[in-house]
Formats: structure tokens, sequence, C-alpha cells
């Protein structure tokens, strides 16, 4: 993607500061104030050198002295409104924009998730949530307001300089423009350097979770010093880069403070001539030589500020990438309606499917006709194509040829929200989220009430072990539900599908990684929920299986026979090389359908 200019990239995101105008309007006054304020300080240093301490007035010196004390006075409350003020819409912009991102990346397919090599890993996109709008309300809540402050401040400075003294304001102004060119130039390398090192952070992030991630796996593989050694070059690749951005910064504000403060010491030097001279009062220059050092803060400000806005353009383009990214998978303009109570027809029609970076099709010409309340297994081997048929029902990809109905309605005619709640899925490795078991089980039914959950507990053979927990449904299960055994998860993902009381069931080799004990728990509730319920049931083990009522037997993404267990043992070759192996049978050589 081509990087957009700054004032692009800023300006869409200052839109997001549209509901908070009167708060900005109340941190510019309040800038406003300030500014004036600062400056106001330099015209009573000029009185009270001339009028109070040389004038020998004490009068004079005390009223000016209480003058100051007030105009200090509204610097500080000024100061402090403006703080909080902008603080607050930095912080605010930074929760918007995270919602916003956040909101958005829940309706991309989950095919935009699995493309790593673009930068689209979890843990990559999590760094942009966090490190990058943190860099933005940095931003909004800081350096923009000291830009501003720092701008207001200099055009008053330049203004009351040039009335003060204007010959010697030329000096002081001629190394102003001069501090623009390594500005612009040095900017554009920054904002290059900011973006790489961000991804570079990002990187760290996306290794380091996917190690923690899988810690059981790493030690048990003694695999510590190799992921040591890993991301330690992670750390001095992100560390280069942030030292390389931060060297180019370093030179920036170097040169520009430089060139300004030589320009004050010439200033100093022929001021001081001119107060000898008799030209130029002590108290005028006092004055000026504030008013020139507040120019040239005002300047070396704002370019350092002009490095916290490259950097923050980086930051900006990353999100606003995430935000652009429009799902391929979308419900229609005008979807249709499912019809009322959905029975749970489905039907494949000549489905071809690729999965996007392959070119062998995971489903090719696939037909297939599932009757309103059947229960259908799914058997063949690994890379076979069954679990891209349920990507397919739940519209996380669409095919490339043909069409998939749902009890006569093309699935990409329905709002994707009603599709998917006509059906329930229970995966091989069921994910739970962080929060209590009754947070878990609510994501089949949001509304239910502990009596509720408890029946689908139940039903789902989870009643007893949930009882057992600490605190029972409301004991916290932690990042992925760690605590519980895989029988224990399994029985609540039946448990949130039972509570979801869908019209079709999607299970996913739901009981091929369980023990003994377990896959009968498992499979006694599953057999629960299976009643009265259209059931596609991906399977390893045919002995969960057998009792289906019509087996599916697919091979390299096509439908090569179909039966029941009897009726396949005595067809289909490839069942029978199946069956043999996990029936402890002669498997014959022919494994062809």
């Amino acid at each position: 993607m081509s990087p957009r200019p700054n004032h692009r990239v800023l300006f869409r995101l200052s839109t997001l500061l549209k509901p908070y105008r009167l708060r900005l309007a109340l941190a510019g006054l309040a800038l406003l104030l300030a500014s004036g304020s600062v400056l106001a300080l330099g015209n009573g240093l000029r009185l009270v050198i001339d009028n109070g301490f040389l004038a020998e007035d004490a009068q004079a010196l005390a009223n000016l002295l209480a003058f100051m004390l007030g105009v200090v006075t509204v610097l500080a409350m000024a100061s402090a409104l403006r703080y909080y003020q902008v603080t607050w819409i930095g912080e605010r912009l930074a929760a918007d924009l995270r919602q916003r991102v956040f909101d958005h990346l829940l309706t991309l397919e989950p095919s935009f998730f699995e493309s790593a090599s673009e930068g689209r890993a979890a843990g990559e996109i999590a760094s942009r949530l966090t490190a990058d709008t943190s860099v933005l309300q940095s931003l909004f809540g800081s350096s923009i307001s000291l830009a501003l402050r720092n701008l207001v401040m200099l055009v008053g400075a330049v203004a009351l300089m040039l009335i003060t003294q204007p010959w010697l304001s030329a000096m002081v102004l001629i190394g102003i423009p001069t501090t623009l060119l390594p500005i612009v130039w040095y900017g554009r390398r920054v904002r290059r350097l900011s973006r790489t090192s961000q991804d570079r952070v990002a990187e760290l992030g996306r290794y380091a979770e996917e190690a923690l991630r899988g810690i059981q796996t790493l030690q048990a593989f003694s695999h510590e010093a190799v992921d040591k050694h890993h991301y330690r070059q992670r750390v001095e690749q992100a560390f280069a880069s942030a030292v390389t951005r931060t060297r180019q910064r370093a030179w920036l504000t170097g040169v520009a403070l430089l060139v300004v403060f030589s320009a004050v010491g010439v200033m100093l030097w022929q001021g001081g001539q001119a107060v000898l001279a008799g030209t130029l009062s002590p108290g005028e220059l006092t004055a000026f030589i504030f008013y020139a050092l507040l120019a040239a803060g005002a300047v070396a400000t704002l370019a350092e500020v002009a490095g916290d806005v490259q950097r923050a353009a980086g930051a900006a383009e990353r999100l606003l990438e995430l935000v652009d990214t429009q799902p391929t998978i979308q419900s229609p303009a005008k979807p249709l309606a499912l019809p009322q109570p959905t029975r749970g027809t489905i039907t494949l029609e000549k489905v071809r499917f690729t999965y996007p970076g392959r070119t062998t099709p995971a489903l090719d010409g696939f037909d297939l006709n599932i009757r309103a309340g059947e229960r259908v297994a799914v058997v063949g081997p690994s890379g076979a194509g069954k679990s891209t048929l349920l990507g397919l029902l739940l519209r996380f990809y669409d095919p490339d040829q043909g069409r998939i109905t749902l009890d006569g309605v093309d699935i990409r005619a329905l709002n994707l929200a009603a599709l998917r709640n006509a059906m329930g899925l229970v995966a091989q490795e069921p994910v739970l989220f962080s929060g209590s078991v009754a947070d878990n089980l609510r994501y089949g039914d949001p509304e239910a009430s502990i009596d509720t959950l408890r029946t689908a507990a139940r039903d789902a053979s989870a009643l007893d072990f949930i009882h057992a927990l600490p605190q029972g449904f409301d004991t916290p299960l932690g990042p992925g539900g760690v605590q519980l055994s895989g029988g224990q998860r399994q029985r609540l993902a039946i448990a949130r599908a039972l509570l979801k009381d869908p019209a079709v069931l999607l299970l996913d080799e739901a009981t091929s990684a369980l023990d003994a004990e377990s896959e009968r728990l498992v499979q006694k509730a599953i057999d629960r929920l299976m009643v009265g319920r259209t059931s596609i049931v991906i399977a390893h083990r045919l002995a969960t299986v057998i009792s289906a009522d019509r087996l599916l037997v697919l091979k390299e993404g096509q439908l090569v026979a179909s039966g029941t267990h009897t009726e396949l043992i005595q067809c289909s070759s490839l069942y029978r090389h199946l069956a043999a192996l996990q029936f402890d049978a002669e498997a014959p050589n022919d494994t062809g359908a």
C-alpha cells in the first residue's frame, strides 16, 4: 500500500474529534490564555527593569511584581486546564480508535487473519491496537498541544521582537527558515524509519504470543534455547530500528537548536553593543532576549514535534490499513429471510473451492443433499476437505463455483448473523474465553438465566464438574480455559451449542482427542444435542459415527461414496480401508472409491 501524505492521514484521524468540539474549544481558549500570559511576562520584565530597578521606584516595582504574579497565576491555571483537556482528548481518541478498529476486525473473515506473510497474525494486529494507538494518543494528547502552544508563542514573540527592535529581529529570524530545510528532509526519513520500527515491535509481540501460547510444546521439545535466540534476534532488530530512528530525530533537533541559538548569540552581541552605545535600554534588551529565547525554544519544540508527527503518521497508516480493509464475506444489501421455523435442509451444487494462495482445490465438483433432521457423518483421510465443508457452510469462505442452500435459500443471500444463528459449531479444540463459566456459556444465549445454564450444563454432562469448581458457574476460567481438561472444555462447548438451539449442528471431530471416559460423557452429550437437528459430524474415529443415518466418504475434495456403515463396507474400498485401520481388520490394498 502506498504511503499516504501526512495531512491526509492526520485529517482522517481528526474527524474522530468532532464529537468533542466543546472540549477542543475550551482547550484552545486555555492555550491562548497560557501563551498570551507567557508573552506578557516579557513586557513585564522590561517594565520591572526600566521602571523599577533602574528608576529606583519601590512602589512601581511592587506594583509591577504584583502584576507579574497575576500573570503567572493566569498562566498556571490556563496551563492546568489545557493539560487536562488535551490529555482527555488524546485518551478519548485512542479509546475510540481502538474500539473502531476492533469492531471492524470482527467483521473480517477468518482468512484475513491467516495471511501471516502480510503481517496479519493475531499478535501483530494486537500490537497495532495497543502500541500504535498509544503513539497517536501521545500525539493528540500532548504533541499537537505543544505544537499549537509554541506556534502561538512563536508568532507572538516574533511580532513583539519586531516592535521592540526591528533590526535585531532580522538576525534571529534568519535562523528560523533555515531550520525548515532539515525538518523537511529528516522528517520524511523519520516517518519511514518509524514505520519500520513499529513493524519490528509488532513482530516481537507476535513471536512472544506464539511462544507463550505453545509453551507446553516448546518446553516438551526443550526448545527454550532456540526460541530465546530467535527472540533475541528480533529484539536486536527492533532496537537497531529504534536507534536509527532516534539518531535521525536527534540530528533533526540538534541542527534546529544549533542554527537558532547561534542566531540568538549573534543577536546578544549586537544588542549588548546597542545598550553600551545608549540606543537600547537594558529593559528593552532583556525583553527582546526573552522573546528571542521564546521564539528559539518554540522552533526547537516544533522541530521535535515534527518527529512525533512523522512517527504518528506511520502508526496511523498501519491502523488505517486495517480500517480500510473491506471484508470479502458480507451480508447482502437486501438479505432474504430463512423460512421459520428453520428445518435444516442443506444442498451443495457443484461446489468448487480453493484456499487463497493454493492451487489444488479443497473441494472440487462437490454435490450433496442433506435432509432436515438427518444425522450425517463425514469421514476420509486427512486433507480430504472435511473441515472445509464446515467452513463453507458457516460462510467463513465462499465457494469459487457452485452454490450452497439452506432450506432452499442460497446462503450468500442470507444475512450472515441469521445464517450463523441457525448453525451451532462444536470444534475439535473448542475455544473458551477469559471470564467465568457462565460468561462462556452465554455465548450461546446472552440472556440465559442461571437455571437455563444449569439445564444446558446437565444435558451436556457438565453440571457435576462445574459444581466442583471453586465458584461454580462464576469460576474464572483464565485465558482459553486452561484450568479445564479437554473433555471438560468440550462439554462446555456442547452446553454452549445447546443454549444456542441451532437448526443445524456442526461437529468437527469433537471426541478425537479425549480419553475413553471423557469420550463416553461427551458422546452422550452429543447424542442429546443432535436430537431433532440436522447434524453433520466430522470424525476420524468411525466407532463414534457408525450409527449415523448416512456416512459420506471424501477423498481429495470429492464425495466418493455415501451410505450406511454396512453399505459402505460392501461398496467402498476406501471406507473398508479406514474401517480396517481402526477396527483392527485386514485392510485391502486398493484404496480407491
